[in-house]
This record gives structure tokens, C-alpha cells and sequence, in this order.
């Protein structure tokens, strides 16, 4: 190790370093024997001293005007860098509407993503939707054109005379379907509301009110031995039915 640095302290390497004369590759070999090997320090720092004493000695004195010479290159250089800072604000300007453009395509780019999923989320719920209603009207299909459907006729108690209904019940397919053709005129502030009770649960199958179309089905839960009633509750429904305003049974 010791003969490594003494050859490289033979060459000429630290004085050419110090002069600024080395290639890049010579650049990095100097500075990192300055880093790793304190012999080689002393020597770097020993010439530094030596040139800086060499250059006190010899040193001539500055030619007359010299001073106001190099203070005009600099006035001269502020004038063209307040130019060249002019031009540097317009690109900053520029950079900035580039980025303030960017930023308001990129939020354009995520509006855009989410109504598309909002657009691709309302399509997924038409197609079930559709999917529903067409498997609904293939049950009504089957119920009303099979011959195992058994219809049963549904009359309204004192307090609906008027209400008619039929009941379609298909225990093979097990199907269930009501028609309510007809209900009477109740106060605004009232609505009839179906029911079932099916395996000894009461379930809630909602507000009914006449209907456009006196063919339109309504789905029943199949059950065997199924109970359904109609009620007369206040308007817009309940949350369990009124016994006391039962006016029609359903049995099915």
C-alpha cells in the first residue's frame, strides 16, 4: 500500500489536479486517494499553501482601468440577464398555464370517468331490471296458461263491497299472482295495503290502488296453506297491518 502512494505521489497528478488539468478519470482517482490516504492530504493541502505563496510573490499589479472595465461586463450582463429574467418569467407563465391546463384536464379526465361509472352503474340496473320484470312476466305467462294454476275469486267485507280480486296459484311451478280489478274510493288520507303470512312470518307486499290495466298481476310469496289480507291503512302505509280494518281475506 505504502509503494502505491508513493508512486502516485511521484506523478504529477496533484499539481495538474491543482491547476485544474486533469481528465475526468484522473479527477476521480485524485480526490478519492485525498479521501482515503491521509499522506496524500498533507501533500494536497502542502501545495495548495505553496502555490498560493508562489502566486503572492509574482503577483503584477492590476493595469489602470481594469476595475471599471469588469464593473461595466457586469452591469452589462444584469442588463442581459433582466432580459433573459423577463424571458424566464413568460416560461414560468407558460409552465404554469401548462400546468394549470393539465390539472384541469386531468379533473375533466376524472369527471368524466365518474359519470361513466355512473352511466355503466344505471345501465347494470336497467338490465337487472329488465331482467326482473321479463322473468316476472314469463311467471305471469306460465300462471295464467298452465293448467295446474287454480284460481280462487277474492270479495271485499262490509267496509269494501266493491273490492274485487283473483287469485292465481300454480302449485307445481309454485307461482302465486293476485288481480285486484276493482277497489273502492277511499279518503285521501287512507290506501289499502296488502299482507301475507307465510310459514307463520307477516310480510308486507304494499300499497295497492286501482290500477290502468284491470289485468295487471301482482306477485304473491308462495306458500302452502298461505294467509294474505287487505287492509285499509293511512296514506303512503304501515309498518303492521290494522286487524280492526281487515276488509278482505286471502287464502291461497
Amino acid at each position: 500500500m505504502k509503494e502505491k502512494i508513493r508512486i502516485f505521489l511521484d506523478s504529477d497528478l496533484l499539481e495538474k489536479y491543482l491547476l485544474g488539468d486533469t481528465s475526468t478519470e484522473e479527477t476521480l482517482q485524485v480526490e478519492r486517494y485525498i479521501a482515503m490516504y491521509p499522506e496524500v492530504r498533507d501533500s494536497y493541502k502542502e501545495l495548495q499553501e505553496n502555490l498560493e505563496s508562489f502566486a503572492k510573490l509574482h503577483a503584477l499589479k492590476a493595469p489602470e482601468g481594469l476595475k471599471e472595465l469588469i464593473l461595466g461586463k457586469i452591469r452589462q450582463e444584469k442588463r442581459k440577464g433582466s432580459k433573459f429574467y423577463r424571458y424566464a418569467i413568460a416560461a414560468s407563465i407558460a409552465a404554469l398555464i401548462f400546468a394549470g391546463s393539465s390539472y384541469f384536464f386531468y379533473n375533466q379526465n376524472l369527471d368524466l370517468q365518474e359519470r361513466n361509472s355512473i352511466v355503466n352503474n344505471k345501465i347494470k340496473d336497467l338490465e337487472m331490471d329488465m331482467k326482473v320484470q321479463l322473468e316476472d312476466l314469463r311467471n305471469q305467462y306460465i300462471v295464467l296458461n298452465n293448467p295446474n294454476t287454480k284460481k280462487y275469486t277474492v270479495n271485499g267485507n262490509k267496509k269494501a263491497k266493491e273490492l274485487k280480486a283473483i287469485t292465481y296459484i300454480n302449485p307445481v311451478k309454485k307461482l302465486s299472482y293476485i288481480n285486484v280489478s276493482n277497489l273502492p274510493q277511499l279518503p285521501e288520507d287512507q290506501c289499502f295495503q296488502m299482507w301475507a303470512e307465510v310459514n307463520g312470518e307477516l310480510v308486507n307486499l304494499g300499497v295497492i290502488k286501482n290500477f290502468e290495466n284491470k289485468e295487471k298481476l301482482l306477485a304473491l310469496p308462495y306458500a302452502d296453506k298461505a294467509i294474505g289480507y287487505i287492509t285499509i291503512e293511512p296514506k303512503g302505509g304501515n309498518d303492521t297491518p290494522t286487524v280492526k280494518n281487515i276488509v278482505a281475506n286471502i287464502t291461497y
